[in-house]
């Protein structure tokens, strides 16, 4: 089971992160996943979910937004989704493609908690 591995590395890259930048706690982490990546998300979540126990992250959730596999074509140089992973061109039929997306395993961004920031007109700053 790699998810578990790959839920490690989540959690270390964004405790790192936190640290690093001295970010406010962590709402959420969003994840693309593309659908050539060979992770299932129900895994990943389950790793995840388990890893975050009893560490700064407990309270975050994991967002996963699945990234349909993409094609260019070559031939004709139009760009389309691949259905049902038949990797040709649903235009002119060519074979000769390059998969432009689906192949992605990326944390895509963190939601922080709101800070607040003193407000210089208000009567209590300074």
């Amino acid at each position: 089971m790699h998810e578990l591995s790959i839920a490690n590395s989540i959690v270390e890259t964004v405790l790192r992160e936190v640290q690093d930048k001295q970010l406010p706690p962590v709402k959420s982490i969003v994840l693309h996943i593309g659908a050539l990546s060979n992770v299932v998300p129900e895994a990943l979540q389950f790793g995840y979910d388990a890893l975050i126990i009893d560490t700064p992250l407990a309270q975050t959730q994991l967002k996963i937004e699945l990234i349909p596999v993409q094609g260019k074509c070559n031939q004709c140089k139009r760009a389309f989704e691949v259905q049902d992973f038949v990797f040709a061109c649903p235009h002119c039929g060519s074979g000769d493609l390059d998969i432009t997306h689906g192949e992605e395993l990326d944390i895509a961004y963190l939601e922080v908690a709101e800070t607040e920031t003193p407000n210089p007109k208000s009567p209590n700053s300074k």
